[in-house]
């Protein structure tokens, strides 16, 4: 049987969902027994490892996919007004623990960075046009610019505006005060704090099984990965957020909400470059617009990213494909995920979803000649192969489950929880806008889970997200406090941001 061990909550996985839960139940209730299990032999290495993650800090002020063009031309800008509120938790939550001494450095996860939506062609430009006009009259917004003139969009992309035809019809749009986000390094400050509060962390741990006990509560098969010796822990509440690893550990609960639920595995492919006199030509995130018929996750960006301090730039995602739900997991996962169950979702989603089918198969024919001709016509005129290389991002699992607008077998392409009926388990599955929205999200499994605490902690959880339960677009005057108390604890410095 192995040694058995109990405490109150477990966490699966050392990620930044796990992180963010762990370090908001220590703040709420600092007396409970926390424990994570982690499969690899340190945090933040899958889903939320630094080159397998955006680090866009997804606030919807460049992402073109989180605004649809309705039918008479006006815009729904419902989804973008929801990520925004929920990035603005995530900065509250993060100017909490750097103001309060629980995490230092901030500039070595956080850094302020224009976001710019970029697009071509006449009709683009008329989009990005009424675009522009309908979210700036939004206070979560106003701080949007727009132009179509030339030398101003020189000044605000000169590596994308050199050596293009100067008769092309072009925009953009910029905001200043746009994020760049190491998922990496936040990951582990979370964790070396949470370490500190007696939390026990446990690494190169393989939960293998999930089971209700008699007395309500979830008995965990784990081995050690080095000793190969075996443990079972008891715990009052799971959460299982072990990125593309989930829907297995899920599947092993046995509860009926995972039931018809599948995932779809798909990986991304960026091209990086290093060479800092092309790096140095441009300092933002521009975002284009997904080609028509194409995944929403397959919009392309060109980003400045930070990781370790050396600036370097990425430009993708280009679609991969493994069997594999994780980097480091194994090629049988598509196929071991496949029950009695879920066989209908699965295959229904096949059917419907043929022009994805089509996508990814015309995306892992492209050789770095063809990325780097997309990156020519898309992004950079005069991008030479030398500068850049591929590098193979994260591994994510979108999920698959039967939905009453979509019918069986619908793909998700946002984050999806998925909770046991009596709050004692709970897992993440999905992927964008993910790691950025990680404080709503477990906000939400908390009301989920833990109803009849919530009103204990309502203060506590006002002092660490000071708009919990109110819509900022609905408080001009709290928003301008909270981005200029963030901005300050952070060190966001949108006008060094600008000049740099």
């Amino acid at each position: 049987m192995g040694k058995q061990k109990n405490t109150d909550v477990i966490l699966i996985g050392a990620g930044i969902m796990s992180a963010t839960l762990g370090t908001l139940l220590k703040e709420l209730a600092p007396e409970w027994n926390i424990r994570v299990f982690e499969k690899l032999d340190r945090a933040g290495d899958e889903s939320s490892h630094e080159l397998n993650n955006a680090g866009t800090g997804h606030a919807a002020l460049c992402e073109l996919n989180y605004t649809k063009e309705n039918t008479d031309g006006s815009i729904d800008m419902s989804k973008a007004k929801t990520v925004n509120e929920q990035f603005q938790l995530s900065l509250q939550f993060w100017s909490y623990l750097v103001g309060n001494g629980l995490i230092q450095n901030p500039e070595q996860f956080i850094r302020a960075l224009p976001h710019i939506s970029m697009v071509r062609g006449e009709d683009n430009v008329d989009f990005l046009k009424r675009r522009y006009e309908t979210m700036s009259d939004n206070v979560l917004f106003k701080d949007m610019e727009y132009t179509e003139d030339k030398e101003k969009l020189e000044e605000w992309m000169p590596l994308i505006m050199e050596g293009r035809d100067v008769n092309e019809a072009i925009a953009a749009t910029k905001i200043d005060n746009g994020t760049d986000v190491n998922f990496g390094a936040l990951t582990r400050m979370l964790f070396d704090h949470l370490e500190e509060e007696n939390v026990e962390v446990q690494y190169s741990q393989q939960v293998e099984d999930i089971k209700r006990t008699k007395a309500g509560t979830w008995d965990l098969k784990i081995r050690n990965m080095k000793s190969g010796e075996i443990e079972h822990h008891t715990a009052k509440f799971v959460f299982i957020g072990a990125g593309g690893g989930s829907i297995h550990l899920l599947q092993k609960t046995g509860i009926p909400e995972s039931k018809q639920v599948g995932g779809f595995p798909v990986s991304g492919v960026f091209m990086m470059c290093s060479n800092p006199e092309v790096v140095e030509q441009h300092n933002a995130k521009v975002y284009g617009k997904a080609k028509v018929g194409a995944p929403p996750m397959s919009v392309p960006h060109l980003d400045t990213r930070y990781i370790d301090g050396k600036k370097s730039l990425l430009f993708g995602p280009f679609a991969g494909f493994s069997p594999k739900f994780l980097k480091t997991g194994s090629y049988l996962d598509l196929l071991t995920s496949v029950k009695p169950n879920n066989v209908f979702t699965m295959l229904s989603a096949g059917a419907k979803e043929l022009p994805l089918t089509k996508y990814l198969v015309e995306q892992l024919l492209l050789s770095k000649e063809d990325r780097m001709q997309v990156l020519r016509e898309e992004f950079i005129p005069n991008a030479k192969d030398e500068d850049w290389e591929s590098i193979i991002a994260g591994q994510r699992v979108q999920v698959i489950k039967d939905t009453i607008e979509g019918g069986k077998g619908t793909l998700q392409f946002g984050t999806e929880v998925i909770t046991g009926a009596d709050g004692t388990i709970s897992a993440l599955l999905g992927a964008s806008p993910g790691a950025s929205t990680a404080v709503q999200i477990m906000l939400d499994i908390l009301n989920r889970c833990f109803p009849e605490r919530m009103a204990e902690w309502e203060p506590k959880i006002k002092e660490i997200v000071p708009s919990y339960g109110k819509a900022l677009a609905d408080h001009p005057e709290l928003l301008e406090e909270i981005k200029e108390e963030s901005g300050q604890t952070l060190g966001l410095d949108v006008k060094k941001a600008v000049l740099s």
